[in-house]
């Protein structure tokens, strides 16, 4: 793996011009390097850019740099980020003291150029083979899109967000029709491509920042729709719905057509501070419920604020595959 692709993004926050200047051409070539003053900014641009690396002073003129620290670890957006100390003490109890705040290692004044650029390089290929076994864990095996538990914790971390923001949050639950009989009669292996297929037509379109597709469990799959309103949210579950009929796979033992389809509850809220996951959830299970009675190949959909379904149907008419 390489430690110097261009996507590596290392903060220095230093208020020292010539520690600055030093520091940022020894470790240029690493990756992206921007810059901060002060303390205060340093935790804005860390909290904003969400850097791969910190090299932070241990002495800055506003915050104290363990103060910093114990900060960005406090926050989902910067826990993970790794900080390097800088600081012209070079006794053990600084260095004991900055491993103890979360520091993953610290660097001494006078700098020595090859030890500091070892360490940045170092902890940068480990930030990224961290960030790759995370993500792994985060995924389901088989159709690669995120799984129940990433979902559980990050569909929680948005209900938060979007109740400090006030905006509308959209959750739809997806699923596929008739799945059992697919299994049955075209055999498990066969089932595993669909359930694949399927998965990634629905992951195609999470484009904006927080939404993503799950697996729920068995033929079932989540969808989280942050800043998404009950008219947006209708025109997803519609959409939906003919992208999977587009995909043309033959299931002649089907109900609805003689191709997969899918069935979709979809929820609409906007959140308040004792917005219940489990609560949304089942309000959208609820919808998918009534979608599979109306004749599958469908979505149902409800607004949280006004309790009224929306009678949005739709049932779709199969292009030639």
């Amino acid at each position: 793996m390489r430690s110097d692709r261009p996507n590596d993004l290392i903060l220095i926050v230093e208020d020292n011009p010539g520690d600055l200047r030093i520091l940022g051409d020894l470790i240029k070539h690493l990756g992206e390097v921007i810059f901060a003053t002060s303390g205060e900014s340093g935790l804005f641009l860390a909290q904003s850019r969400r850097p791969d690396l910190v090299l932070l002073d241990v002495e800055l003129p506003d915050i104290n740099g363990f103060v910093i620290c114990a900060e960005l670890k406090k926050h989902r957006d910067t826990e993970d980020c790794a900080i390097i100390f800088v600081t012209a003490n070079s006794g053990e109890e600084i260095a004991v003291a900055a491993l103890e705040a979360g520091a993953v290692d610290y660097i001494t004044k006078p700098f020595v150029a090859p030890v500091v650029r070892a360490r940045v390089k170092t902890h940068l290929t480990l930030k990224r083979q961290a960030d790759e076994l995370q993500e792994l864990a985060n995924r389901d095996g088989l159709t690669e899109v995120y799984s129940r538990r990433f979902f559980e914790h990050n569909a929680r971390v948005e209900i938060n967000r979007h109740a400090r923001q006030c905006q509308p949050l959209s959750l739809a639950i997806i699923d596929i029709d008739d799945f059992k009989a697919y299994n049955d009669n075209y055999c498990h292996l066969q089932g595993d491509v669909c359930l694949k297929q399927v998965a990634q037509a629905l992951n195609q379109n999470s484009r904006r920042p927080g939404e993503f597709v799950a697996r729920y469990g068995g033929e079932e799959f989540v969808v989280v729709l942050p800043n998404t309103n009950a008219h947006e949210a209708q025109k997803y579950g519609r959409w939906i719905c003919e992208r999977v009929v587009s995909l043309a796979i033959v299931h002649e033992f089907a109900r609805a057509l003689d191709f997969v389809t899918i069935s979709a509850g979809v929820v609409t809220f906007t959140p308040d501070p004792s917005t219940s996951l489990d609560l949304l959830v089942g309000e959208a299970d609820k919808c998918l419920y009534e979608a599979k009675r109306a004749g599958r190949n469908q979505f149902k959909s409800i607004s949280l604020s006004s309790k009224n379904f929306a009678q949005e149907i739709f049932r779709n008419t199969p292009a030639a595959p």
